[in-house]
């Protein structure tokens, strides 16, 4: 039997690493593709990495960049996929508001410079599309849940971007029948989250604060609040939804909200930590029991425009996709610093 034949844009990252990992155990051929950087990106694909020589290869790295139409177009009439994830983006929202134009040219045309170089070579009946989308879309949100039906609403570059590629995957789909899927998918976290991301952030100055080798931890508005999942769950709603008969859009969450303070004190608590907040707001601080304050909040680390509140219906997804997140908070945390410290722990030694 011919084995299935996958593009992941974006393969260094922390979803591309969990696809990947997913795709090869299903038994497909992965091509990931990943720019070209003067020092080592590829640390969380290193240990499914094969080189020319091995026998059986199921996984192969190609340079390439969604800002660039001609590598795209070219890697796609090379490697024939059968399915194209998009995963690639400038993802940091408060980053968007420093490098808007460049989260533009990533984040929106990036999906279609892939869905032109689809229709250009002939792919249409070929070639599956997944689309990552982003809770942050919904933004100022204007219904709570949110679904597949809730008007968006963005309020930063990220998210504008994101809306655009989303309509782009819609308007192809319905213009020239190729199987595009967008999957809108609420916050997801793991030990490979990139480091500025304020779950990963928290997570690692806490350990480092549990092992005495960090004081303190600013952070933006802690009373933001989200719907946090595994990323290993989501890559699977992802080819689910490549395999269904005809191509649709789901939000992928887990139906659970809980606030950026109350991810510190699951963290806290899964370190021994103990510990008790002042004041609310900008002026919130936490502080051990013998009267330490390890965190506070600085005006720096806020957005110039929030996301107060964002949680997700999947029942779309439960029901069309047999498809459930299954990590709770409280085991995401516990995974996240189970790693954090073995990480601590192979550096000092």
């Amino acid at each position: 039997m011919k084995k299935k034949i996958a593009i992941i844009f974006g393969v260094t990252g922390q979803d591309g690493s969990y696809l990947s990992e997913f795709l090869i155990k299903k038994g497909y051929l992965v091509h990931g593709i990943k720019r070209r950087s003067s020092s080592f990106n590829t640390g969380r694909i290193d240990h499914i990495y094969q080189d020319k020589f091995t026998d059986k290869r199921n996984f192969f790295l190609h340079y390439g960049d969604v800002t660039d139409a001609i590598s795209v177009s070219s890697l796609i009439k090379k490697i024939k996929p059968m399915e194209i994830y998009n995963l690639a983006a400038q993802s940091h929202v408060s980053v968007s508001f420093e490098v808007p134009e460049y989260t533009a040219s990533a984040d929106a045309i990036g999906a279609l410079r892939i869905l032109e170089a689809i229709k250009f070579h002939g792919f249409e009946k070929k070639t599956k599309f997944y689309q990552a989308g982003t809770s942050e879309m919904f933004g100022k949100v204007r219904e709570t849940p949110q679904d597949e039906n809730t008007p968006f609403y963005p309020r930063s570059p990220y998210g504008v971007a994101k809306v655009y590629a989303h309509w782009i995957t819609v308007n192809y789909r319905e213009a020239y029948n190729i199987f595009a899927c967008n999957g809108i998918l609420f916050n997801h976290e793991s030990p490979r989250r990139g480091e500025t991301f304020v779950t990963r952030k928290i997570v690692i100055a806490l350990c480092k604060i549990k092992k005495r080798l960090q004081d303190k931890l600013y952070l933006g508005n802690i009373e933001a609040k989200r719907d946090w999942g595994h990323a290993k769950d989501y890559v699977q709603a992802m080819w689910k939804m490549l395999q269904k008969k005809s191509p649709n859009d789901y939000v992928i969450a887990t139906g659970k909200q809980f606030s950026v303070k109350q991810f510190i004190n699951l963290t806290l608590k899964e370190l021994k930590i103990k510990f008790y907040w002042k004041g609310k707001g900008i002026n919130s601080k936490c502080y051990t029991d013998d009267g330490k304050c390890i965190i506070a909040c600085d005006k720096e680390y806020y957005r110039p425009l929030e996301v107060d509140s964002l949680l997700g219906n999947s029942k779309k997804a439960n029901k069309e996709l047999n498809w459930k997140s299954k990590t709770s908070i409280q085991e995401l945390v516990k995974d996240m610093v189970s790693s954090e410290l073995k990480n601590i722990n192979n550096n000092e030694s």
